[in-house]
């Protein structure tokens, strides 16, 4: 009945104050699709106030989609890419005594690398320079590419709507949230028993991700859940 509470957080959405207190784990991003250094010192803070632990969140440096836009990179560009952002993350989290544990891509990549075997291991190659254990979809490319090389720890969506194969409905499609937090904790239910999940998301760029975020790790405690990071 253990279960991670994680939310991609220091994008600039203006609640991250409120959102650490009610996680175990803070996806934090790196400064290029999102946020920058100011956001990204006050959220390590947070998380080392709120004893949440910390990961590194890389996504595609393509601000005006949000990291959701899928880019085609050379090999050593993409590995250069997520190299740098984790070795940002690294040094701020250092210069304030604090540790990164883990390390999930963001958006389009995060699709990407659990879709395409040539992307996921492109990733890996940055976060195992590291010896970080890579979070994403369980059964997906990134699982593969992960044995024998570092820790993958199998996440589920909380806020997402899932096909049949496991994959996650698009944001283009019709439908493709869950704003429920009754339907929301069903589903986090079945992603731990059938998935196999040690994590779940919610998404802290949602306008209503603080009451969704509370209602449902309210909810997920009075299940007799036990919410303790995996890092």
């Amino acid at each position: 009945m253990l279960i991670d509470l994680n939310a991609d957080l220091g994008e600039g959405a203006g609640s991250d104050a409120e959102l650490v207190p009610l996680v175990t784990s803070a996806n934090v991003c790196c400064g290029l699709h999102a946020g920058g250094p100011a956001e990204i010192a006050r959220t390590l803070g947070l998380a080392h106030k709120h004893g949440v632990a910390i990961g590194a969140h890389p996504g595609y440096a393509d601000r005006e989609h949000f990291g959701r836009r899928e880019l085609a990179l050379g090999n050593q560009e993409l590995v250069a890419l997520c190299v740098y952002q984790l070795g940002a993350l690294y040094a701020m989290a250092a210069a304030l005594g604090l540790r990164v544990s883990y390390v999930k891509p963001h958006g389009a990549l995060y699709h990407q690398a659990c879709r395409d075997r040539h992307v996921a291991d492109l990733f890996i190659i940055a976060a195992a320079q590291l010896e970080l254990p890579v979070v994403g979809l369980p059964g997906s490319e990134l699982e593969a590419v992960c044995r024998d090389r570092t820790t993958f720890v199998p996440e589920g969506f909380a806020d997402r709507r899932y096909r049949p194969d496991g994959t996650l409905v698009p944001r283009d499609d019709p439908d493709p949230f869950v704003t429920n937090p009754t339907e929301a904790v069903k589903q986090v239910e079945w992603l731990i028993a059938d998935r196999g999940v040690r994590t779940v998301c919610v998404h802290g760029d949602n306008p209503d991700a603080v009451a969704f975020t509370r209602a449902v790790r309210d909810a997920l405690l009075a299940r007799g859940f036990t919410l303790k990071s995996f890092a």
